[in-house]
């Protein structure tokens, strides 16, 4: 074999092992953006993951929203709860019962994860009962108002999970402060205890949150 034809084998050669390595290199299977997407088959993106929605404080919660929404402006005259002894803008959600319901027990329910901050009589609501909480990534406390003291097994500093049963509505006047049966839900933000249930200038509303709007 003389020297050209050995030049002419070594070209092909060449040829062929440049052929191999770009095609090996280039193939998509093995591509950085196939190896990437690969390693993260089956992973839901953050942004997908949606929201754990709060319980319902209380069975058929949204039906129950007749009288008092949130942020409704409250006067003695204006007020659809008469007698009414409030002036303000209302802080809270108020579920209403049902005639039927007058004598029986209405159980109310945790509408997320926290402890107990606080459990005692109110001038207002009778019985309150004041849970920690975080909704949309922001510390609360959750207000429950005019609820029967005596139907809570749990104390101060012990947990509860959303959608647990609490214990149940306030039925006599001392429970409920003279109000009518119903429950009231507020949802401050901060950690800081507030129970109030109306504020004089719609401007602090901004420091409550509206359960219709966050559920």
């Amino acid at each position: 074999m003389n020297n050209i034809q050995k030049t002419a084998i070594a070209i092909l050669f060449l040829v062929a092992g440049l052929i191999l390595y770009f095609s090996w290199h280039n193939s998509p299977h093995l591509s950085q953006t196939s190896v990437e997407n690969n390693s993260s088959e089956g992973q839901i993106p953050p942004s997908s993951i949606p929201t754990p929605k709060l319980a319902d404080p209380i069975s058929n919660a949204e039906s129950r929203i007749t009288k008092k929404p949130f942020g409704i402006y409250i006067t003695p005259q204006t007020s659809p709860v008469q007698p009414e002894k409030f002036t303000g803008f209302h802080t809270g959600t108020d579920f209403e019962t049902t005639p039927e319901e007058a004598n029986i027990p209405v159980p109310f329910y945790a509408i997320c994860d926290g402890k107990i901050l606080t459990k005692r009589t109110a001038t207002g609501y009778g019985g309150v009962l004041v849970q920690s909480c975080t909704i949309e990534n922001q510390a609360v406390t959750v207000v429950y108002g005019h609820v029967s003291l005596t139907s809570i097994p749990k104390n101060i500093g012990d947990p509860l999970a959303s959608g647990e049963q609490i214990g149940n509505l306030g039925h006599s006047p001392d429970e409920t402060d003279g109000e009518r049966k119903h429950l009231h839900l507020g949802i401050h933000k901060g950690t800081a205890i507030n129970i109030l249930g109306y504020v004089q200038n719609q401007s602090d509303l901004s420091g409550w949150l509206d359960w219709q709007k966050i559920n």
